[in-house]
């Protein structure tokens, strides 16, 4: 288990991967994306998420990807001294007043719903790592409350998609590896950053992300429009 969160941490891989584009890596409970470029090469995200599969279920991974061996973080000096808040920035891509906002919004969809969504925004290395599982109590061995959605924010150095995401098996149902792969594709591409801010996307995801849980469904598929999520079920 302590290799859960090393997709959080890690965000540069070689450049020198290179993975046949109609591979795919599965594993329940955790987002795994299948993004390939014209050229056959695998996202960085997608190196990402698959390097952090190695350490778990080595034989689907390719071969050339398992011998890489990169450094998870542990840094519980960068967490913040207040305790239980939801949003962390170590890279400040949310104002003040954006982080309270969420953070109120994560609160209260914890108590009316039962899920713990939470948001690492990050610089790689910058970042607490591996420590915030002890401050958020999110995937410990033998831990039975597994829902819960943690976002890293991470911008690769302005060339990955940054929105990344850990997902515990009780989410599953609600909001299956298809709506990641969806919400990933439409927020946080480097174009909608430029176009909207990194700050927007944030928000816009994670607007997404509540709405569907809180939806009379309580599943989606794809992520609801900008400006259309939170204001339907009336939000402000």
């Amino acid at each position: 288990m302590k290799y859960l969160f090393l997709s959080l941490f890690l965000a540069t891989v070689a450049e020198s991967f290179n993975v046949s584009p109609d591979m795919s890596i599965q594993r329940t409970g955790s987002v795994v994306l299948n993004e390939s470029n014209r050229n056959g090469e695998i996202s960085r995200r997608t190196i990402v998420q698959s390097v952090m599969l190695t350490s778990l279920l080595p034989a689907v991974v390719a071969p050339q990807m398992a011998t890489a061996r990169l450094e998870a973080v542990d840094r519980a000096d960068l967490l913040p001294s207040e305790p239980g808040l939801n949003v962390i920035q170590t890279e400040k891509f949310l104002t003040a007043g954006q982080a309270k906002r969420l953070d109120k919004l994560m609160a209260n969809l914890e108590k009316d719903t039962g899920f713990r969504l939470r948001v690492l925004c990050q610089n790689y290395p910058n970042t607490p790592g591996l420590a915030i599982r002890d401050y958020w109590s999110l995937g410990k061995e033998d831990q039975k409350d597994d829902k819960y959605i943690v976002l890293v924010v991470d911008q690769f150095g302005g060339r990955g998609n940054i929105l990344n995401f850990n997902v515990g098996d009780g989410v599953k149902f609600a909001l299956p590896n298809v709506f990641w792969t969806r919400l990933s594709g439409k927020y946080g591409t480097t174009f909608f950053v430029k176009d909207n801010g990194i700050d927007v996307a944030i928000e816009t995801a994670v607007e997404a992300i509540v709405t569907c849980l809180r939806s009379e469904d309580g599943f989606c598929t794809s992520p609801p429009d900008q400006g259309q999520s939170l204001k339907s079920l009336g939000f402000n």
